[in-house]
């Protein structure tokens, strides 16, 4: 199950998205409460370069089998070329993840290991086209967690609206002059 990290915002705009392509009738955005538990955190250099080396396995068994690998592509309609469909990146982690679980599953028949599977996924996405012009911030910048582990969600709950804090202290502050 996958997540915006603090970002309802870009949630909901997903799936009002998602509603647009007529995949769904209605959008909706819920919030969860996580245990990112054994994270892969791809915003942590010592997990990408866990992900590389799985990379250049993935690619030795490819080309060993004669099978192509597969490729991050433009969704139809992205006018940034954000590479969206983002297959390869996917098709590496969940390799991976089977080699992490083949691995244990042979310490364990011995009766013993230390090797723990992920719970989750976390990585930085930059899409959406600048923010303003020159800028490296790009609209549509998220921080996407993927739950592997369905034991590290909590909980789930309806976000609640934000209080316009100033506004509040501001109409406050205006009562008691009166």
């Amino acid at each position: 199950m996958y997540f915006w990290e603090y970002n309802e915002t870009r949630a909901l705009e997903w799936a009002e998205e998602y509603v647009r392509q007529k995949r769904n009738k209605e959008a909706a955005v819920i919030g969860a409460v996580l245990d990112l538990g054994n994270c892969c955190d791809l915003l942590d250099s010592k997990y990408i370069e866990v992900v590389a080396a799985y990379y250049t396995l993935m690619k030795l068994s490819n080309d060993t089998l004669g099978k192509p690998m597969p490729q991050n592509t433009d969704v139809k309609g992205d006018k940034h070329k954000d590479k969206l469909k983002r297959e390869l990146d996917c098709a590496v982690i969940e390799f991976m993840n089977e080699r992490i679980f083949t691995i244990q599953q042979k310490f364990l028949k011995e009766g013993h290991t230390n090797i723990k599977l992920f719970d989750s996924v976390r990585g930085a996405f930059m899409e959406g086209g600048e923010a303003f012009p020159g800028s490296g911030i790009q609209r549509k910048n998220h921080i996407q967690i993927c739950i592997r582990n369905p034991n590290n969600i909590l909980g789930f709950f309806l976000p609640r609206k934000e209080v316009d804090f100033v506004k509040m202290l501001h109409d406050e502050y205006e009562r008691k002059k009166s």
